[in-house]
């Protein structure tokens, strides 16, 4: 009988069940039908929410099906110090001010993830001070804030920027109180260099895909340095197999940009098309005129690497800066890069000569010349 393994852990400041097993279609469509089971991206990993009567409901929906391990499961108590950082709901008045700030986003032509982002960060900063109305929070307020949980929390400073970015927007948005925008600082970011697979390590996870849209689509993020979001956007006239070109429309920060596609990807992405027949977009989910979904496109690259034996936590994002410092080490010029990334700053694209096996490789030591 196939096996869960049930242990500890929080979400936040929410005891949760961990249920841990090997991949298995079969039982991850069981667990899937367990009454509350989520799939946490961030931690790859199938969770309910902990109470001491779960481990009994659990074990009388599993029994026959599966085999429940929870020798590790221990009873969970809340420590002090998380007791002091569960929030309160949000007032009818502080509802009512994010919705505006909402429309207020949407009518700036802010996409939907960005306000989602923005919405939710708002809406912890604001129950944060349960007891402090919006017109009486000050400056000062947002270095409490950062310290009692932020910091408290061990959030990076990526997450610290964006609680900063949608502050920021809220009270420029509310004139004439005592929370001053312009004076909100922003923390220094942490400068850790992009993940790089090697080209062999690519072929092998390329190689290692049978299935013809699955292998279609790991093929085109690597190959034309896309993000997922921009993959699962593309639709059949995006595409333009005359000139060669892939047209990625309304990207991150709302850019189109064109990047070139060779032959051997067009006659991958031709067969693709005879083989699926999508109606809308290149790569649709079960429900024909669908977008894939992102979490099913992970999936299929950490199904890949397991057959492809890498020992490295590769993402879907490893893909597109492998993509650009294998340009930058076939000689690629650094501003095409830029343009074929899409990134408004040549400083971002910098940060590939840092991991460039190729320029690190013909630096020469001092200590050769000694």
């Amino acid at each position: 009988m196939k096996k869960l393994v049930l242990k500890n852990d929080w979400i936040g400041d929410h005891p949760i069940i961990r249920i841990e097993f090997p991949y298995d279609f079969e039982l991850k469509q069981l667990v899937r039908q367990f009454h509350g089971s989520n799939w946490d991206t961030g931690m790859k990993v199938w969770w309910v929410k902990y109470s001491d009567s779960r481990l009994s409901e659990m074990l009388q929906f599993f029994k026959g099906k599966a085999w429940l391990d929870y020798s590790e499961l221990k009873k969970a108590t809340i420590p002090q110090e998380k007791i002091k950082i569960i929030l309160p709901d949000l007032s009818s008045e502080k509802i009512k001010a994010i919705q505006c700030f909402e429309d207020w986003l949407r009518n700036k032509r802010y996409s939907e993830n960005t306000i989602k982002t923005y919405r939710d960060a708002i809406s912890v900063f604001l129950r944060f001070f349960e007891n402090k109305r919006i017109e009486e929070i000050e400056n000062s307020d947002l270095e409490k804030f950062n310290t009692a949980y932020i910091l408290a929390n061990a959030y990076s400073s990526s997450y610290q920027n964006q609680f900063v970015n949608a502050i920021k927007l809220f009270f420029l948005n509310r004139k004439g109180e005592k929370f001053n925008p312009e004076n909100i600082y922003r923390p220094k970011r942490e400068k850790a260099l992009p993940n790089v697979l090697s080209k062999e390590e690519v072929k092998k996870i390329l190689d290692s895909i049978s299935n013809i849209k699955h292998k279609s689509m790991i093929s085109l993020i690597y190959a034309c340095g896309l993000r997922r979001s921009e993959l699962l956007n593309i639709q059949l006239n995006d595409i333009d197999p005359n000139r060669k070109l892939l047209f990625i429309k309304q990207s991150k920060g709302k850019k189109d940009r064109v990047v070139p596609i060779s032959d051997k990807l067009i006659e991958l992405l031709r067969a693709n098309y005879k083989s699926e027949r999508p109606k809308v977009y290149l790569f649709e989910g079960e429900k024909i005129g669908s977008k894939y979904t992102g979490s099913s496109l992970q999936q299929v690259l950490k199904q890949a690497i397991k057959k492809a034996k890498i020992k490295k936590p590769v993402t879907l994002h490893w893909l597109r800066h492998s993509y650009a410092t294998h340009l930058l080490e076939s000689g690629t010029d650094l501003r095409y890069i830029q343009e074929l990334l899409g990134h408004n700053s040549s400083r971002t694209t910098e940060i590939y000569t840092h991991v460039s096996k190729k320029k690190i490789s013909e630096i020469r030591s001092p200590f050769d010349d000694l």
